[in-house]
């Protein structure tokens, strides 16, 4: 289909996606599970005084984060409440112990049945992990004061926690039905979601509470910079060029040929893993002060200072101990995780199998060094790229004052990953067809 006369790509390619019959079907299955999963999102549970739950997660930065993510289903404390993390949770440990034990070894390299076999496992360890989770965040909200949860009969509280597990595993396996029968990654597009339903209350909020234009414009264009900036360190990697050396057997006579193509690096290899690493890391001693703390109106003990030095939103010079603690982390995170994605990726032995070479590097350890080498330089990059990505929010609210309408690094970092991964499985459909797709 040829594009009309001063149409413009970006609208012709959608008219052209909607054309398609199958393509045209993906995405309004899509759309449905979507539109179910918002339903589901505000099916409350009994025993919370919704109120003041959310003066709690108003002060709560990493609990406010969370319910961001999760399109206010914590904040409603919803069947939804525990959105898809406990299967990520599942996946990342999945993804540590895969190089450290060598049974998870062996099937992760037994190609698609033992994935199927590895997935499995972690859908099982998703159903203790949500259980835990809603008895934590039950736990922790019946201590505060004044009680968020009241007195519950034992049966009552597993009901809830019974509940919210299921309400997990119903999401994840919303999203594996996206994955399969929609567009994109069903669970990336399920945190996606939450994340676009929470954006216009938030910034809402933030231009009803500014009282200073000049303030709130400077915040905008921060967060526009922002976006743009996670845009290229997303797209941007290194390419190291491989050439391809292949011996054919053809009317008795041996013919050698050669061909060339290059290994994309990525500068962020890691993607926004880090920065939940590292705010789990930071948040832990903060969620566990909360216990042990006087309340209000009494005076303060040790736990009261550690809850009050850890808390995203401590004010200067305070609030400089937890940036500083933050930004070093995701570094460390960044090239922990990078280095294994990389051992696990195997490329050397990959490339030799292969018959592939790194024009001007020996075949075998030169080769691995060489790769681990480019590796280390580029993530130095993307480890820096992801540590001011973290502190953003900070940076934004000392230089406008706003407190209102927060940027969430990590949400921008998501929505803009699993959008730009969509558009270009969007791309691929089209291209196939031979249509003009969205980024060209």
């Amino acid at each position: 289909m040829q594009r009309r006369s001063g149409q413009p790509r970006l609208i012709q390619a959608m008219m052209d996606m909607f054309a398609l019959p199958d393509l045209r079907r993906k995405l309004l299955f899509t759309l449905g599970i979507l539109i179910l999963f918002r339903f589901v999102s505000h099916v409350p549970l009994p025993g919370v005084d919704v109120a003041v739950l959310r003066e709690f997660f108003a002060q709560n930065p990493l609990f406010g984060m969370l319910d961001l993510f999760g399109g206010g289903a914590m904040g409603r404390f919803s069947v939804a409440a525990m959105g898809v993390y406990p299967y990520i949770t599942a996946s990342i440990i999945m993804q540590l112990l895969v190089p450290v034990i060598p049974a998870l070894q062996s099937l992760s390299q037994q190609g698609e049945a033992g994935q199927h076999k590895i997935n499995l496992i972690t859908h099982v360890m998703t159903v203790p992990l949500a259980a835990l989770q809603g008895y934590s965040m039950l736990t922790l909200l019946r201590t505060q004061s004044p009680p968020i949860v009241g007195d519950l009969e034992p049966s009552a509280t597993a009901a809830i926690i019974l509940s919210m597990t299921a309400g997990t595993i119903f999401l994840v396996w919303l999203g594996e039905l996206i994955t399969e029968r929609g567009i994109g990654n069903g669970i990336s597009i399920i945190i996606f979601a939450g994340i676009v339903a929470s954006m216009p209350d938030m910034i809402g909020r933030g231009f009803i509470a500014a009282k200073d234009p000049i303030g709130l414009t400077t915040f905008i264009i921060v967060g526009l910079i922002t976006l743009v900036l996670i845009v290229g360190f997303i797209e941007a990697h290194r390419r190291i060029p491989v050439q391809y050396a292949r011996s054919t057997f053809r009317s008795g006579r041996m013919y050698r040929q050669s061909g060339s193509t290059y290994i994309p690096l990525r500068v962020n290899t890691a993607g926004m893993i880090p920065l939940i690493f590292a705010i789990a890391i930071m948040q832990l001693p903060a969620t566990v002060a909360t216990y042990f703390m006087s309340p209000a109106g009494q005076d303060p003990n040790f736990w009261n200072s550690i809850y009050n030095v850890l808390r995203p939103d401590a004010a200067l010079p305070v609030g400089l101990i937890y940036q500083f603690l933050y930004f070093f982390l995701v570094i460390g995170f960044t090239y922990f995780y990078t280095m294994i994605i990389f051992e696990q990726m195997n490329l050397p032995a990959t490339l030799q199998q292969q018959g592939g070479f790194i024009p001007g590097v020996r075949p075998g350890k030169q080769t691995s060094d060489y790769l681990s080498r480019v590796i280390k330089r580029i993530t130095l990059g993307g480890a820096l790229f992801l540590a001011f990505i973290a502190i953003v929010p900070f940076i934004a609210r000392e230089i406008t004052g706003i407190t209102a309408l927060t940027i969430s690094s990590t949400a921008l970092l998501i929505a803009v990953g699993v959008a730009l991964d969509t558009m270009k499985q969007l791309e691929a459909q089209l291209t196939m067809r031979r249509y003009e797709g969205f980024l060209k």
